[in-house]
């Protein structure tokens, strides 16, 4: 492919795992807090009883997020390296992906503005969307 590398696209994946251990440790400092401000540590077996506070649930959700969309990501970014299918579409729907992912990541675990929070998330799926029509157009052109 002229002017990338087809390893360029692990860049925007390693943005993206990046964010994923970030969110591990907000959510176990998140937690901790909730312990230390009396809620019950037996809540975390079943997640049963007394809820944990918001900041501690909102911090477990965004890490729980992580393990959805973002798949189809990884999915499509090593799909398009194994097929030699890396150029310049596939590194700008990779990165738009990272970049809306990233907006409501931040928004999330800050003002956590419903409605910005689901712009980021339409963003996400947009770009995610176009990656995936230009993976499939690489598969069918190899086909």
């Amino acid at each position: 492919m002229p002017l990338t590398s087809q390893a360029q696209i692990f860049l925007p994946v390693l943005v993206i795992v990046a964010l994923t251990f970030v969110a591990f440790l907000k959510m176990g400092a998140a937690r901790a807090g909730a312990m230390k401000s009396g809620v019950n540590p037996n809540f975390y077996r079943a997640h049963q009883g007394t809820p944990e506070p918001e900041a501690a649930a909102a911090a477990a959700r965004h890490w729980d997020n992580l393990f959805e969309l973002p798949t189809l990501f990884y999915a499509a970014c090593i799909t398009a390296f194994v097929l030699g299918g890396v150029g310049t579409w596939t590194l700008v729907f990779a990165w738009g992906y990272v970049a809306g992912r990233l907006a409501q990541s931040v928004i999330h675990m800050t003002v956590n503005n419903p409605a910005l929070r689901g712009l980021g998330f339409v963003v996400g799926v947009a770009f995610c969307f176009a990656l995936w029509i230009n993976v499939a157009l690489t598969i069918l052109a190899a086909a």
